[in-house]
């Protein structure tokens, strides 16, 4: 598969991943019409191949895997397309440092003891360090 055969593939592939996570409707349908619901995405197989999507899988996800799979059903016309379960995403409460390291809080050192962040536009006249 060329570079941009590849990208195209990991693009589609992605979004087929995201539906199928994030939209029942659509995974049931990825289950029950698999041509169709790749081909939303951009996953467009060739007439007469097979599709066969694999749910459980053990161990970490591999895309390089997967698009070797997809390179084979390209040649054999029996193509297997690997959706894994839905991540776990840890939902915790972030503290106020967590805040404040992503709202642009300053950092106190001994040259900014308060942490006053000072801000420019730095265009090429800016003369601030």
């Amino acid at each position: 598969m060329d570079p941009r055969d590849r990208a195209a593939f990991v693009r589609s592939y992605t979004k087929v991943l995201t539906a199928a996570w994030s939209d029942d409707e659509y995974a049931a349908r990825l289950e029950n019409d698999p041509r169709s619901a790749l081909a939303e995405h951009g996953l467009e197989l060739p007439a007469g191949a097979t599709v066969r999507i694999v749910r459980n899988l053990g161990g970490e996800p591999d895309l390089e895997a997967q698009v070797e799979l997809w390179e084979g059903g390209a040649e054999t016309g029996s193509y297997e397309l690997r959706v894994p379960n839905s991540p776990q995403i840890e939902l915790r409460e972030l503290s106020e440092a967590d805040l404040e390291s992503v709202a642009g809080g300053g950092l106190e050192t001994p040259d900014n003891p308060d942490g006053t962040v000072y801000c420019c536009c730095c265009s090429p006249c800016c003369c601030c360090t």
